[in-house]
């Protein structure tokens, strides 16, 4: 009961300016007040389905849940299910070690700036991964009714591709590879993963990514201490401006070394409680942290000629996101170390200075991180969308057609955010293709888009060219931004000149034609079909619960009878054997 408590208070503390009204908008976490289901969502016509089947399932959701009220369920799962599930991962841990743990996962430097550039999905993974871990457990150790918890857990993660790609790694490398259920969950996990793939292999945006992005996106230093050193806190993300103030203090790398040192104690105990699983853990983290390492270092070089030349490989040029098996083990074998340091005082001395210790270095998190409080020192402020947009969205959804977004950056930073650069609202608040440009300016840099569609469009408009040209069937223009040239307009007709927002319309449009979705939408039909069975299943074998309600999840396989520190013989004793 008191994990749950504590992985609520850090939802509270975390999320606490989402208490107000409005909408979250940063960078990536775009909501609006209701995002149509359209053939847009399901398959991106001009770009990589980067979003696929995230913005299918929104628009869906949107259906039953208004867009302020899901920003919100979002990220409230994101912070109280990483919090809880770290804890429940703890092998025969101590209350204060869980505590530990929930707080080593769920206050880090990589949930804070994941959080500031808005990528709400990915964190979705992240807070997934511990749930994922315990399934993968399970199916080891042969419990019924596995298969289905797991297949439900891979879900949200697999709302995006690397979501996707770090739940089919999870299971391919946790769970023995010669089990039928095995077997199974690698096929399940790589149907959820249809949506996109399908949606990449026939859409018309080309599959291989800029090269220079790569080393716009690789991990940085945040402070004296280097690359590495921001990496093995969590922290590193390529975008300065999304790291929090905290990060910069000299004192970080110091107490980053503590945090290590500490972790380095647990590990041989997470060894001892975990045989034959913690290693294969240990495998997944360390190749997510080299991925994470890769474009800081002479392997930079491979990594280009990975993006430029095979499709897909663009997933792997913010190699920051792949520290999420490092942060998982990071915060497993801190508590485990914190434990194990905590013993000596405690049969020295007396219980409580055990108590203290393991309690102070639960909270070194916190005490490195203090501004991931109060939505990252405030940083998380809902604005309210203005009335235009509304206007706006009714007028294109009279006449559907192409629209044109100017300006033409596909981040901005508009009056109504307070000056926060977010990515562009309206290809979630209208019903209709909008163009955009999908390059992305990176300093003084810019790394190349992958649709043509765009590309052809900044072509026409950096040769100051009509935009009718093009054949859209509206131009929005944000009157924030800075004003296009008068001969950008020709042919137009001006149908609303609002305060933030101007809509013109081209009496000589042309219906653009787009590529075949039923096979995407076969893909979602059958990972949503999948989810649904596997739903049935959970119904079916139901969670085991203690008396007191929660839910019982099994003790983690032991290498011997011998208790832990601060675990009774009892409780090892009510362990399960090991799976042969």
């Amino acid at each position: 009961m008191i994990v749950r408590r504590v992985a609520a208070l850090v939802t509270a503390v975390v999320l606490a300016p989402l208490a107000l009204p409005g909408y979250v908008l940063r960078y990536d976490m775009v909501f609006v007040p209701r995002q149509p289901l359209s053939a847009e969502m399901i398959a991106p016509s001009g770009a990589l389905p980067r979003a696929v089947p995230l913005d299918a399932v929104v628009s869906l959701a949107n259906l039953a849940v208004p867009g302020w009220l899901l920003q919100r369920l979002a990220l409230v799962a994101v912070v109280y299910l990483a919090a809880l599930g770290a804890a429940r991962l703890v092998p025969s841990g101590r209350r204060g070690t869980r505590v530990a743990a929930s707080l080593g996962y769920a206050w880090t430097p990589f949930l804070a700036e994941r959080l500031l550039i808005g990528q709400w999905a990915l964190l979705l993974a992240y807070a997934m991964l511990p749930w994922l871990i315990i399934a993968v457990r399970d199916l080891t150790v042969r419990r019924p009714g596995a298969l289905p918890r797991l297949l439900i857990v891979a879900a949200p993660a697999a709302l995006t591709p690397t979501g996707g790609l770090f739940a089919l790694a999870a299971v391919g490398i946790l769970a023995p590879l010669r089990s039928r259920a095995t077997v199974l969950a690698l096929a399940g996990v790589s149907t959820l993963n249809l949506p996109w793939l399908v949606a990449a292999l026939t859409g018309t945006a080309g599959g291989t990514s800029d090269p220079d992005g790569v080393a716009q996106f690789a991990a940085r230093a945040e402070n004296w201490g280097g690359t590495l050193i921001a990496l093995a806190g969590t922290g590193g993300i390529w975008n300065a401006q999304t790291v929090p103030g905290s990060r910069t203090s000299v004192l970080v790398p110091v107490v980053t070394l503590v945090l290590l040192a500490i972790a380095a104690v647990g590990l041989p105990e997470l060894r001892r409680r975990w045989p034959g699983g913690a290693h294969r853990l240990f495998v997944l983290a360390g190749g997510g942290f080299l991925l994470a390492a890769a474009g800081a270092t002479p392997a930079a070089g491979m990594l280009e000629w990975l993006v430029g030349h095979v499709p897909g490989a663009g997933l792997v040029r913010d190699g920051q996101k792949f520290l999420i098996p490092y942060a998982m083990l990071l915060a497993l074998c801190l508590a485990l170390g914190a434990e194990r340091l905590a013993a000596a005082p405690a049969r020295r001395f007396e219980p409580a200075a055990g108590r203290v210790l393991l309690a102070s270095i639960a909270l070194l998190p916190v005490v490195l991180l203090p501004d991931l409080a109060f939505g990252v020192a405030g940083a998380l402020r809902p604005v309210s969308y203005p009335a235009d947009w509304d206007r706006v969205a009714a007028l294109v959804e009279s006449d559907p057609g192409e629209v044109l977004s100017l300006p033409f950056e596909g981040y901005r930073r508009s009056s109504w955010t307070g000056g926060v650069v977010v990515r562009d609202p309206a290809p979630r608040y209208l019903d209709a293709p909008v163009l955009m440009n999908d390059a992305l300016r990176v300093g003084t840099v810019t790394v190349d888009g992958e649709s043509p569609r765009a590309a052809e469009a900044a072509a026409l408009l950096a040769a100051g060219r009509p935009a009718a040209e093009l054949g859209v069937r509206w131009v929005l223009v944000d009157r924030s931004g800075p004003a296009s040239p008068p001969g950008v307009f020709a042919g137009l007709t001006l149908v609303h000149d609002g305060q933030d927002l101007r809509l013109w319309a081209n009496p000589a449009a042309v219906a653009m034609p787009r590529g075949p979705v039923h096979l995407v939408l076969a893909a979602h039909l059958l990972a949503g079909t999948l989810v649904l069975i596997a739903c049935c299943g959970y119904a079916w074998y139901g969670p085991r619960t203690h008396e007191s309600g929660e839910e019982e999840w099994p003790s983690w396989p032991r290498s011997s009878s011998r208790p832990s520190p601060g675990e009774s013989s009892a409780s090892s004793a009510s362990s399960p054997p090991m799976a042969r």
